[in-house]
């Protein structure tokens, strides 16, 4: 019966794109410069067919524990927000043990730049980009704001209007590596993105740069997502609010880890409203 049912609602969601398709286009594995050697610098473009008018820009970085995950996996998000009127990015970056995180995040800074670029051409407006992460995808997304190495190292300005944590992993890696293994344990494939160095910790951990930040934050955290990242994220949320900078903080309860972004599936789910309307306000 429930196979029946997931059947079922993957031909919904299916036929519901395909009548929603007709008022958007899709320009997929387009190549953006990057530096890497691993040879994952592709990106999607999902936007409205009416150009004539400037949108707001969405660039997702997917999860995975930095060691797995692809753009095409998200193909269901780039519909769902190019059908309600923002211009989405997905992009592909170079995972472990191929790569350590800042090859990771100099990616994510490369596929901004190309966005930042070229998006005109795909009706996004070039001066409202925003970013959003889930899991591992946030702590790119976080750190790539934050540290300001990676967008100068690239000669540009940081381009980002707001960012987006969904359920993000590894605000403070440092912490999390430090005791992780004395609690619940950690994917084997951490240390080879973030090596066996703490300092390496340190430098990969958003929280680091706490004071570098100056764009607005929506923090979503499931309710019953990893206890890692409730403690940081919630860290991270009284420590923007004790020094004034702008975020949103929201709990979704009995949400876990995976369902914070697979419930996003469907297009009618209140947290693409919210995400609207952070980035309208902001």
């Amino acid at each position: 019966m429930k196979i029946k049912l997931f059947l079922l609602m993957l031909f919904y969601i299916s036929s519901l794109n395909s009548v929603l398709a007709y008022s958007i286009k899709v320009k997929k594995d387009i190549s953006y410069p990057s530096s890497s050697k691993v040879g994952r610098n592709q990106l999607d473009v999902y936007y409205p067919k009416d150009i004539s008018k400037p949108k707001n820009v969405l660039v997702f970085i997917h999860g995975g524990a930095w060691d797995s995950g692809k753009k095409d996996m998200y193909w269901w998000l780039g519909r769902n927000m190019a059908n309600k009127g923002v211009v989405t990015v997905i992009i592909n970056y170079p995972l472990a043990p191929q790569a350590g995180y800042e090859e990771m995040a100099e990616s994510c800074v490369e596929a901004l730049k190309w966005v930042k670029d070229s998006i005109g051409n795909y009706g996004g407006n070039s001066e409202r980009i925003f970013a959003m992460g889930h899991s591992a995808g946030g702590h790119l997304a976080a750190l790539i704001d934050a540290d300001p190495r990676f967008f100068a190292s690239k000669q540009l300005n940081n381009p980002l209007k707001g960012v987006i944590l969904n359920d993000g992993f590894g605000l403070d890696m440092f912490e999390y590596l430090s005791i992780a293994d004395k609690t619940e344990g950690h994917n084997p494939s951490f240390l080879k993105t973030f090596t066996e160095n703490p300092e390496n910790w340190k430098k990969g951990s958003p929280l680091s740069y706490f004071d570098q930040v100056k764009n607005p934050y929506y923090v979503l955290v499931g309710g019953e997502t990893y206890e890692a990242i409730r403690i940081q994220s919630k860290r991270f949320y009284e420590q923007m609010n004790a020094a004034k900078k702008p975020i949103k903080y929201e709990v979704l309860p009995k949400k876990k880890h995976v369902p914070m972004i697979s419930q996003m599936v469907f297009g009618a789910n209140p947290v693409y409203q919210s995400i609207i309307d952070f980035i309208n306000t902001h």
